[in-house]
């Protein structure tokens, strides 16, 4: 009888096998396609599209609303991730499934219903309406957008976290004297820092590439409101797949350098955990 190699695990080839193929299928081909389309046009042709006026425009737009939404994503995802572990309270796990809303709801409409909410005739865009603050088809209706679509990355990623968190430090922190700030600067929040961390990162991901829920809220004009998803559908609607997947590609880097650095969190938190370092 042939024996098996030492460390083979049983049903690992085929395992791997299927694994690959679906990864190919679904993440890689794709994506290659990209780079594909892209080298249809030379370095110059790249360059001159992707540094268009209307381009670096939405580019700004684009990572600069992503990057406020994906912050405050970070700092109210915690706060609901707290709440949702240390209190108890009627219909907490209402809220708790609430949560999952912005995944399960089509992204068109949670667009229209956000537009009808903050515009100037909206529940909410009235009352700021009275201040002179405008929010529909402003960036900052587009960073409101955003932050409804990336909130539960950061409040998934930071729950299981405080649910495993040991409560004695904080006991031992407050038998020495700590004040209850200081427990949650000092001992909580360093447990709590690296999930907060790639939260912010899979939000931002999310928010740079977010289409549906933000087309309506946007107003979509030219250089001001006007977001790169929305070019590379124009582009595509013209028939101009090299400029779209040029344009596509970038936003593409800029995701996987994120999701890059998010992953290197991880890493190093699962050393620290290990005791690695």
């Amino acid at each position: 009888m042939k024996k098996r190699g030492k460390g083979v695990i049983p049903g690992f080839g085929i395992s791997l096998g299927v694994t690959l193929s679906i990864l190919s299928l679904v993440v890689l081909i794709p994506l290659a396609s990209l780079v594909v389309y892209t080298a249809k046009l030379s370095p110059a042709e790249i360059w001159e599209t992707i540094t268009r006026p209307r381009v670096l425009a939405s580019f700004r737009v684009s990572f600069f609303t992503a990057l406020i939404a994906s912050a405050v994503n970070a700092v109210m995802g915690v706060i609901l991730a707290w709440v949702l572990v240390r209190y108890q309270f009627p219909l907490k796990r209402v809220l708790d499934g609430m949560i999952e809303l912005p995944f399960a709801l089509p992204t068109a409409v949670a667009g229209i219903a956000l537009t009808s909410l903050t515009a100037d005739t909206g529940m909410i865009g009235k009352f700021f309406a009275r201040f002179g603050i405008q929010i529909a088809y402003t960036k900052v209706g587009i960073t409101v957008a955003m932050i409804f679509v990336g909130i539960p990355f950061v409040v998934r990623s930071v729950q299981p976290v405080l649910e495993k968190l040991d409560p004695s430090y904080e006991e031992a922190a407050g038998v020495l004297g700590a004040s209850r700030t200081k427990i949650f600067w000092k001992v909580i929040f360093p447990e709590i820092r690296p999930a907060m961390l790639t939260g912010f990162g899979l939000a931002f991901g999310r928010c740079i590439g977010e289409y549906g829920s933000v087309v309506f809220i946007a107003g979509n004009q030219p250089f001001q409101t006007e977001i790169t998803p929305l070019i590379i559908m124009s582009k595509l609607q013209e028939f101009d797949y090299p400029s779209a997947t040029a344009i596509a590609l970038v936003m593409l880097i800029v995701a996987f350098f994120i999701l890059s650095l998010t992953n290197l969190v991880q890493a190093h938190s699962a050393k620290i955990v290990k005791g690695g370092i």
